[in-house]
């Protein structure tokens, strides 16, 4: 067992890394890394993996970047996940001012970590500074305190491995899902437990729904712009399947029976039409469904529901003629690798009494932070780790979930240090688990 003087220290080691780390999260902030493009990212990274003293720092065939601390005693491997690419910064002047890359730091209202109220805080600005830069920058610097501690005699177990994933935003995880699949594999790589730096606000973070998207196709006939009598007009014919979905499916989706996780959704994002020249009905419409789904859906559960309204709309009208398909999903990788599958993602959850999130939770304690659960809105790398592996997953992070993918993107500087501590006592605690305490997840 770690003694309370060595846990005393992780604050003490946080405080003196906080300006390196704030100074690495600006450079990251400071280097676009859109999906495909995150080579300087990564080179920015590596950088930083190798002045800090990292024990092995690699690069695998798709672009992932891991970073391994190797324990001086026999333990479990707990893997740090973030991921490297972001998603456009969109226009720039609805940033009120500051610059998408810039990294600014500066004293600006911001949402308390309970999001309950506004205060003037010091806060770092720009695309992914909450998606997942500073989170980045959590736990890297969380495994510097570990090489501090091993510097002043500090026998540590386990392996503490970083890993940086490309391509999270495009749709399938494809870059987690490949690096565990493949690269692990072919280095003899395995690991215990995973913890994400998605957004948590200091929270433990313990499940989200699926993501699935559809593509409805509805088929008509062409025709005239001028004699649309003669055609079949596909866009017409989506209609009733709109409002099926919006009436009959929508309201009767799945929900949690725990009431933890939002209930599952469905989301009419994009529509489109061929061969889309205004003088010529359109033979074919394309719906994009959103779907977000609950544990126990499968991707064919969910698509049973979409049919069944196809087959309702087929029943009523004789002319109508539709598919259903899971979109495809291909990801062309700065490194040349080419990762295709489809825009999907599980549904997870794991249990407040599963070892290791009472091992998380009394870490978070042994630092004097306060522990609290939550779940996330959005999808994450953790439905490779837990909903396809069932290895035990939390998110923890100092980044606020409700900047995700905005033009305030930003992170509290005051998060920064906690958050860095809070992941180094996490690896200390679970690094004290027994092998079997890390039980497969069961939902």
């Amino acid at each position: 067992m770690y003694s309370k003087e060595v846990l005393d220290q992780i604050n003490e080691i946080a405080a003196e890394l906080k300006d390196d780390c704030v100074k690495f999260i600006q450079k990251m902030i400071q280097t676009p890394s859109i999906s495909g493009n995150e080579y300087e990212m990564t080179e920015v990274v590596m950088a930083e993996l190798n002045k800090l003293g990292y024990d092995e720092v690699f690069r695998d065939k798709y672009g992932n970047i891991i970073g391994i601390i190797k324990g001086d005693e026999e333990g479990p491997t707990i893997m740090y996940n973030s991921h490297l690419d972001h998603v456009d910064p969109g226009n720039p002047d609805n940033w009120e001012g500051y610059d998408p890359y810039g990294g600014e730091i500066d004293v600006c209202e911001v949402d308390s970590m309970d999001g309950t109220t506004k205060e003037m805080v010091e806060c770092i600005h720009g695309r992914a500074a909450s998606d997942v830069k500073s989170g980045h920058g959590f736990q890297i610097y969380a495994g510097a305190i570990l090489l501090k501690l091993r510097e002043r005699g500090v026998k540590i177990k386990g392996n503490f491995m970083y890993t940086g994933a490309v391509h999270e935003e495009s749709g399938q995880n494809a870059g987690t899902r490949n690096m565990i699949k493949d690269t692990f594999v072919e280095k003899g790589l395995d690991y215990d437990a995973m913890v994400s730096s998605e957004a948590t606000s200091l929270k433990l973070y313990l499940g989200h729904r699926g993501r699935i998207e559809y593509l409805i196709s509805v088929f008509g006939r062409t025709s005239h712009g001028a004699q649309p009598q003669m055609g079949i007009n596909a866009i017409y014919k989506s209609m009733p399947v709109i409002k099926k979905i919006q009436e009959d499916v929508i309201p009767n989706l799945p929900t949690d029976p725990d009431g933890e996780i939002e209930q599952a959704s469905l989301s009419l994002n994009i529509i489109e039409c061929k061969p889309g020249a205004l003088s010529i009905v359109p033979d074919q419409c394309y719906l994009s469904f959103d779907r977000r789904t609950m544990i126990g859906e499968t991707e064919e559960s969910a698509m049973e529901v979409l049919q069944k309204v196809l087959d309702e709309c087929a029943a009523e009208d004789p002319e109508f003629r539709a598919t259903v398909e899971m979109k495809p999903d291909v990801d062309h990788c700065y490194t040349g690798e080419i990762m295709s599958g489809y825009k999907f993602t599980e549904a997870w959850k794991i249990k407040k009494d599963h070892p290791f999130v009472q091992a998380c939770a009394s870490a978070l304690e042994s630092v004097g932070q306060p522990v609290e659960y939550g779940y996330w809105s959005f999808a994450t790398d953790c439905c490779v780790t837990a909903g396809h592996y069932k290895k035990p997953t939390i998110g923890y992070s100092g980044m606020q979930e409700q900047y995700a993918h905005t033009p305030y993107d930003k992170c509290r500087i005051d998060a920064i240090e906690k958050a860095m501590a809070g992941n180094a006592a996490i690896f200390l605690k679970a690094s004290e688990m027994k092998k079997e305490d890390f039980k497969a997840l069961e939902f």
